[in-house]
């Protein structure tokens, strides 16, 4: 990772201002998950910590206009950006890294370029249906993962594939790992913004559904109650909870055992993931890390 992190500080400061210098100091590194995969898949690729560092400004960017769109204040238990500077500086960083990102693309062989490329267009288009998905209630299973497969499984999918491309790898099977770890690693997060506390979060809990955001607990809980307790989970969607909602949610997520529901469906996508590539154990570990993240 000592790669990325030289090449992520080589690209920025190509950028030549200190002021981007500066904001992007502010960001704080995460997990680098999509980094860390295309180093397992490519280890001895002499570009793939370059492709490492451009996937990781674009998985910036996105976090940058995401923070915005959803006015968080708070972004890995840090100040956001836009909370620190502003909306608009937010914005605009995020469209630098981007930028950046594609002029250091062009630079690859074009299939690996275009898996890249296409997943930007595939997140900014789950971006947009997660802001319309929540103006109501969404109970559609189906909709809300076609949604978390565009806006985050896709760039963790291209990933995968654009760094078996370098080694003439089975890209296709690759692929689907990364298809479904970012599914299931989604899903785990979603569990955990409703079974972790704030400290860990490092935001506060159950604020997925605070945001509108109707996650797989939230729409296998709904499918399960009767009508009056439905309206009443409709009735707090995108509101403040009060301790007695909270409470009433979580009763009835344990009792119905929608929490449980939602890691079985984590761990068959998990398990899909591991035979696309059972031979590759360092993959393997990476997806078995994941799942032990839940509760």
């Amino acid at each position: 990772m000592q790669r990325v992190e030289k090449e992520l500080a080589r690209l920025i400061k190509e950028i030549d201002y200190d002021e981007v210098t500066r904001l992007y100091g502010m960001l704080s590194g995460g997990k680098r998950l999509r980094a860390k995969l295309i180093l397992k898949i490519a280890p001895e690729h002499e570009k793939a910590p370059l492709l490492a560092a451009i996937v990781e400004l674009i998985h910036g960017a996105s976090l940058l206009h995401d923070d915005v769109i959803d006015e968080a204040q708070t972004r890995r238990g840090v100040a956001s950006v836009n909370a620190t500077e502003d909306s608009k500086t937010a914005v605009m960083l995020g469209d630098i890294l981007y930028s950046k990102a594609f002029t250091e693309l062009v630079g690859f062989d074009k299939d690996v370029a275009k898996a890249i490329a296409s997943s930007v267009t595939a997140l900014s288009k789950g971006e947009m249906m997660d802001v319309k998905m929540a103006e109501a209630f969404n109970h559609d299973e189906s909709k809300y993962l076609d949604m978390l497969y565009l806006k985050t499984a896709t760039l963790i999918e291209a990933a995968a594939q654009a760094s078996a491309l370098l080694v003439s790898k089975d890209a296709d099977k690759y692929a689907v790992y990364g298809r479904n770890l970012g599914l299931s690693f989604q899903i785990i997060d979603d569990i955990l913004d409703i079974t972790a506390d704030s400290a860990t979060l490092g935001k506060p809990a159950m604020n997925d559904f605070v945001e509108g955001k109707c996650t797989l607990p939230y729409i296998y809980l709904y499918e399960v109650l009767n009508d009056t307790d439905k309206q009443r989970l409709v009735n707090a969607h995108a509101k403040s909870l009060d301790k007695d909602e909270v409470l009433w949610i979580k009763e009835k997520m344990a009792q119905h055992k929608s929490v449980e529901k939602s890691f079985v469906l984590a761990q068959k996508l998990s398990n899909e993931a591991m035979n696309a590539v059972k031979d590759d154990t360092a993959l393997i570990e990476i997806l078995q890390t994941m799942i032990k993240r839940s509760y």
